[in-house]
């Protein structure tokens, strides 16, 4: 067998597949839609809201709020999710498919050997038994000659990337439920200690109706209304405590527990987290940047990109080397013989002639996938423009609001009182006394509802701005293994 020679063929191959550089399809520029070049949120007049040229690390920007229940519960969701462990399972397959692609560049071996035993007929033959061995490899190689693995290579390692993008994005996602969540259950809370509270006040005014009753002072009719105005109040404490028990229950099944099993933990007093005096705000066209879902969408822009370049590279000519060396004897003793040495060397190639067009329109379709895939991304950009906007103009307009609604709870807090005491002495009916105390419930449950508004829309904000990861702490893909 001449090895010299099969090595020579196999070399010049491999020359022949390295020189070929040539990757037909589109190229893929990374592109900033100009929805996001300078922009720049409008109507944000809240001296609160500080422009920074960064709005610092929001890699966990649950901990501003200074609450360490909340704090544990967002580590929680991080950990536990069942949202999060799906991503990782994507990414996992993501991972493996690159891998798959990436195999396509080298060529394949593969090692065989057989052992066989024949006798002939002694009616039509000699009746001699033949035995025969054989052992050897076999290696096939299709050349990468006008790009269509590279670009395949090419699209596997961007879907990559968006995975590993999405997978940021679920984090970003989990964290803002998580706290969502909590934010929910100390809104219910509250709201049940306002209605507490304003059933104990109202008992109060029943009472001194049942007094000035007593003493003739009024009619029972005041004290009817009284009683009528206390138990509405309180007919609202089991439809809070309902709502209370909701919020706890969801929040268990987004941290993958059993309903239940946060309630001894989230019973304990805590109140709504304080929202900060100023909220440093970056400038969200370069922040925007970071957001996983918008380097998802344009991920995979580049993928779809790259697998025009894959069908682009199927109407043309493929190029294919295969050979094989082994060793072959009548004994297996004497396959280590000098002559027992084979060898076999193929190259050949197919082109398409006809196909009736079948091939143009596999370009034409993924062409048609790749325009998708750029209006998906302009869209994502669009729809994060749109969060970050609406956040902090929620933001500037719940402030406005909630110092509104301070002055009137106070406003409605010292009408109830004087109300009750001129009812006391006389001075009014008990109607003034009756709307004095309905407006304190209906303005102090408004000003709790404001306050968990402003709370939630900060936490928005954050999502809006891609917080919730740290692009320093990820490893490249070509490394990164998700436990």
């Amino acid at each position: 067998m001449n090895i010299s020679l099969v090595k020579r063929c196999l070399v010049a191959a491999a020359a022949s597949g390295l020189a070929a550089c040539t990757a037909v399809g589109p190229d893929y520029q990374p592109q900033t839609p100009v929805a996001m070049a300078g922009w720049s949120p409008t109507g944000i007049d809240d001296p609160s809201v500080i422009r920074a040229e960064t709005s610092g690390d929001l890699s966990q920007w649950w901990q501003r709020f200074d609450d360490p229940l909340l704090s544990e519960l967002v580590e929680a969701a991080l950990q536990a999710s069942p949202d999060l462990r799906s991503a990782q399972a994507r990414l996992r397959e993501a991972r493996a498919r690159r891998d798959i692609a990436g195999s396509a560049r080298y060529p394949g071996v593969t090692a065989g050997g057989s052992a066989s035993t024949s006798r002939s007929s002694e009616e039509t033959g000699s009746g001699d038994t033949r035995d025969f061995f054989s052992v050897g490899f076999d290696a096939g190689w299709e050349l990468d000659v006008f790009g269509g693995v590279r670009r395949g290579v090419e699209a596997a390692e961007a879907d990559l990337e968006s995975a590993e993008a999405s997978l940021n994005g679920t984090r970003i996602s989990l964290a803002a439920e998580a706290a969502l969540g909590y934010i929910d259950v100390r809104t219910q809370q509250l709201l049940l200690d306002i209605a507490r509270a304003n059933l104990e006040s109202q008992s109060e005014t029943l009472q001194l109706t049942e007094w000035r009753a007593q003493a003739g002072l009024v009619s029972s009719q005041d004290v009817e209304q009284a009683r009528s105005s206390r138990e509405q109040t309180r007919a609202q404490i089991p439809a809070l405590q309902i709502s209370l028990a909701e919020a706890e229950n969801s929040l268990d099944i987004l941290l993958g527990r059993v309903p239940g099993s946060l309630h001894p933990r989230l019973a304990a007093a805590g109140g709504l987290p304080a929202v900060p005096e100023q909220i440093a705000v970056g400038i969200p066209a370069e922040t925007l940047r970071q957001r996983p879902d918008v380097r998802a969408a344009e991920r995979s822009l580049a993928a779809e990109t790259a697998r025009v370049g894959v069908a682009e590279a199927a109407r043309y000519p493929a190029f294919k080397l295969s050979g094989s060396i082994g060793l072959e004897a009548l004994s297996f003793g004497a396959l280590g013989n000098s002559g027992a040495g084979t060898a076999a060397m193929l190259a050949g190639f197919t082109a398409p002639i006809f196909d009736a067009g079948r091939l143009r329109a596999q370009v034409d379709i993924q062409d048609a996938v790749r325009e998708r895939a750029l209006v998906a991304y302009e869209q994502t950009v669009l729809t994060a423009l749109q969060e970050v906007q609406n956040a902090l103009i929620a933001i500037a307009r719940n402030r406005e609001r909630g110092a509104a609604l301070a002055i009137a709870v106070d406003s409605a807090r010292n009408a109830a009182l004087l109300a009750r005491q001129r009812y006391g002495a006389g001075l009014i009916d008990f109607q003034s006394v009756l709307a004095s105390e309905r407006s304190v419930l209906v303005l102090e449950e408004s000003l709790a509802i404001n306050q968990a508004n402003s709370v939630r829309t900060l936490i928005r904000l954050y999502k809006a701005l891609g917080g919730g990861w740290s692009p320093q702490a990820e490893a490249p893909s070509q490394s990164k293994d998700v436990q």
